[in-house]
C-alpha cells in the first residue's frame, strides 16, 4: 500500500524516540561534554542553580526533557503551595544556554520534527503566546534514497490535489505518483499488515503482549510481504523510525506505528520542524522562563547535577497496611564537586530513559529491589551519532528532510539528512555561528549547513569523527544528491551517543517502566515519565508520536502523583487527545473483535 510506505518516510527524526525523549538530546551523564565535541560559552553562573546542600523541597522531577518538562508544569500549575524541584546532569537544561561545536557553531544532538497530531505541545505554544507561524516551518515533504537513485517522495498530505478521503484511501490516491521503483504489486502486499494492525491494536494487553513477543520480521514473513518490500523500503524505514531492523524490533511497536502512517487521519503524518535554532531554545527555554517565575510555582533547576542514590523507607498507613515512600534523593553537583541531598521529599518522578534508569538504579539498592525498577534497568539502548556539516556552497535538494537507504557505507545503520540552510534559511548567521553582515555592511553569502543522524549506529560509532565525516562527504551525500560532490566542507562537528535511545526489542513491553511506578500499594510517591513507560489506563492516542507522548506522560505522571500524595485540593493538569479515530478503523476493530472469537491468531506467539 503506498500510504504507508510514503507516510513513513515523514518519519525521519525519530518517531519513538526523538532522541531528546531519550535523554540523548543532550549527552549522556556517563559522557564529559568536551569528549563529545559540545562546550558551553562562557557566562556568568546561571541563576537558577541552587547551591545550598540544604533545600526544603517536597517534589522533585529527575530528567529534563519533555517528560520531566511536563511533570515540572502540571506539578507547578496544580497547587498553590507546591515546591518542585527539576534536576538534571546538562549545566544549563533550561535550554537557554546553546550548544556549542568546539569552534563555536551551534550544535544539537538529533533533529527533530512535529506531527499534526501533537495538540498539547502545540496547545503549549498558544499559553506561551508564541505563533506557530513563527515557531515552526510549514509542512514539508520528505525523500527517500538508495544505491540506485532516489526511491520516492513523501507529499504533504494535507496539500494534495485529491480531497480529503476516509484512511487509507486518501492516502492511497495521494501517493500513487511518487514511487519511483517500488513495483505496485510489492506494495499491494502490505494489505495483510494493516489487517493484523487492526487486530493488535483494538486488542486487550494479553493480545498485544503476543505481538509484542514477536519480532516485526517474523510479522512480515506470515503476512507474505514481498523481500522487496521488507528490503528495499520498510527495513530502512524503520531503521530511522524506531532504530532497529525489523529482526530486532517487537512487532506490537512496529504496528503503533503502521496505524498513525496509514490507519489514522490522511495528513496524521504530515510534518514540519522548528524554524530557527533548537527545540529547546525555542520551546523548552519559554517554558522554563515561565515556570520558574514566583506566581508561576517558582520551579527551582538543579543543573549539572548527577542522581546518584533515591532512598526508601518504609510507612505505615491508617489501613494498617505497610508501604514504601521516598524520602530522600543524593546528588553529585558536578559544578562544586560535592553530594548533595534532599530530604523529606513528598514525591519523585523519574522521567529518565534508559540509560538514565539504568544509572539511578544501579546506585539506588532501595529502587533495584523493586523488580519494576530493576526490569526497566535491563533494558538496553542504541547507539546515536549526530552530525553536522557546513559546506561553501549552497546545495539544492529535492526535499528539505532525506532518508539513505540500502547504502553499504551506513554498516547497518539507519541514516538521515536535513537541509537547515532550507528549514532555518532565515538564520543563515546562527547555523555558522557568524555575523549576519561584514564590516562594509554586505551580507555574507555561506553555504549548506546539513544535519545528519545515524541510528543503530554500532557499526559506525567506533570509526573516528574524521571516517565518519568522509563516508558522508565521499560516498553518501555525493550518491543521494550529486551535487554535493562539487562542495567543499568547510566544517564539521560529530557527536557520538551510545546506548542513549530505548530499544523496543520483541518482548520489552512487560520490563518497560509503568506510569505508576511500582504501584500505589508499594511505593505511591515515585512515577514515572518517558514516551517509553506504559501509561495503562491513561494510555494516550499519540503512541508513536515521541515528543507529544513524552510530554503527556510527564503531564500525566504529575496528575497521578498529586493524587497520591496530596490531602487538600489540587486541579490535575488537562491533557488534551489527539483527534479521534475513524469510523471505518473503529468498525474494523469492532468486527474484528467478533471474529477473533472464533478464529484462533495462529500468527502470534
Amino acid at each position: 500500500m503506498t500510504s504507508i510506505q510514503l507516510r513513513s518516510l515523514c518519519h525521519l527524526s525519530k518517531t519513538r524516540t526523538s532522541i531528546d525523549d531519550h535523554e540523548a538530546s543532550r549527552p549522556p551523564v556517563s559522557t564529559p561534554l568536551l569528549k563529545l565535541g559540545i562546550h558551553y560559552p562562557k557566562l556568568p553562573a546561571p541563576n537558577f542553580s541552587n547551591d545550598d546542600s540544604e533545600i526544603d523541597v517536597p517534589y522533585v522531577i529527575v530528567g529534563g526533557g519533555w517528560g520531566g518538562w511536563g511533570a515540572a508544569k502540571a506539578l507547578c500549575e496544580g497547587a498553590d503551595d507546591v515546591d518542585v524541584t527539576l534536576i538534571d546532569a546538562l549545566p544549563d537544561p533550561t535550554g537557554r544556554t546553546p550548544y556549542l561545536s568546539p569552534n563555536n557553531k551551534p550544535v544539537e544532538a538529533g533533529f527533530r520534527g512535529f506531527w499534526k497530531d501533537y495538540p498539547n505541545i502545540y496547545a503549549l505554544c498558544d499559553q506561551l503566546s508564541l505563533q506557530e507561524n513563527e515557531i515552526f516551518t510549514p509542512y514539508t515533504n520528505s525523500s527517500f534514497y538508495s544505491p540506485d537513485g532516489l526511491e520516492a517522495t513523501a507529499p504533504v498530505f494535507a496539500e494534495s490535489k485529491y480531497p480529503t478521503l476516509p484512511s487509507p484511501l486518501g492516502q492511497v490516491l495521494a501517493t500513487i505518483p511518487y514511487f519511483e521503483r517500488l513495483p505496485i504489486q510489492d506494495r499491494a502486499s502490505m494489505v495483510g499488515l494493516l489487517l493484523a494492525t487492526i487486530d493488535c491494536l483494538g486488542a486487550d494487553e494479553a493480545t498485544q503482549q503476543q505481538y509484542d513477543r514477536m519480532t516485526a520480521h517474523e510479522l512480515f514473513l506470515r503476512f507474505r510481504l514481498s523481500p522487496r518490500l521488507v528490503n528495499d523500503f520498510l527495513k530502512p524505514t524503520l531503521l530511522v523510525g524506531l532504530f532497529k531492523p525489523p529482526e530486532e524490533l517487537s512487532a506490537l511497536v512496529v504496528m503503533e506505528l503502521l496505524y498513525y502512517y496509514a490507519l489514522a487521519h490522511q495528513d496524521s503524518f504530515d510534518v514540519r520542524w522548528i524554524k530557527k535554532g533548537t527545540v529547546s531554545e525555542t520551546l523548552i527555554a519559554p517554558l522554563a522562563e515561565r515556570l520558574m517565575k514566583k506566581e508561576n510555582g517558582g520551579l527551582k533547576v538543579l543543573g549539572g547535577c548527577r542522581v546518584k542514590e533515591i532512598s526508601l523507607t518504609q510507612t505505615s498507613q491508617s489501613s494498617g497496611k505497610n508501604t514504601l515512600m521516598a524520602t530522600k534523593l543524593s546528588y553529585f553537583d558536578t559544578a562544586s564537586g560535592t553530594m548533595q541531598q534532599i530530604e523529606d521529599i513528598d514525591g519523585i518522578i523519574l522521567a529518565l530513559g534508559c540509560q538514565g534508569m539504568q544509572s539511578v538504579v544501579s546506585s539506588s539498592p532501595d529502587l533495584a529491589r523493586l523488580p519494576v525498577f530493576s526490569a526497566a534497568a535491563s533494558l538496553k539502548g542504541i547507539d546515536v551519532i549526530s552530525v553536522r556539516l557546513w559546506f561553501d556552497r549552497i546545495v539544492e535538494t529535492r526535499s528539505p528532510a532525506n532518508v539513505f537507504s540500502r547504502f553499504d557505507a551506513l554498516r547497518g545503520a539507519g541514516g538521515t539528512f536535513f537541509m537547515l540552510d532550507q528549514l532555518q534559511g532565515q538564520s543563515m548567521a546562527e547555523l555558522w555561528g557568524e555575523v549576519e553582515s561584514d564590516e562594509d555592511g554586505e551580507k555574507i553569502q555561506r553555504g549548506s549547513v546539513v544535519a545528519c543522524d545515524f541510528y543503530n549506529a554500532g557499526g559506525l560509532i567506533s570509526l573516528s569523527n574524521e571516517d565518519i565525516v568522509k563516508i558522508l562527504t565521499d560516498e553518501l551525500l555525493p550518491s543521494a544528491v550529486s551535487k554535493f560532490a562539487d562542495a567543499k566542507l568547510v566544517d564539521s562537528w560529530v557527536g557520538k551517543y551510545a546506548g542513549v535511545v530505548s530499544w523496543f526489542s520483541p518482548g520489552s513491553y512487560s520490563r518497560r517502566p509503568p506510569l505508576e511506578g511500582a504501584g500505589n500499594d508499594i511505593l505511591p510517591n515515585i512515577k514515572c515519565a518517558g514516551d517509553w513507560v506504559r501509561m495503562g489506563e491513561r494510555e494516550h492516542g499519540a503512541k508513536g508520536l515521541c515528543q507529544e507522548r513524552a510530554y503527556v506522560s510527564g503531564m500525566e505522571a504529575a496528575n497521578s502523583l498529586m493524587r497520591s500524595t496530596m490531602d487538600e485540593s489540587f486541579k490535575e493538569h488537562r491533557v488534551l487527545p489527539v483527534r479521534e479515530d475513524e469510523l471505518q478503523f473503529k468498525l474494523g476493530v469492532e468486527v474484528n473483535r467478533k471474529v477473533m472469537q472464533f478464529l484462533p491468531r495462529f500468527w502470534t506467539r
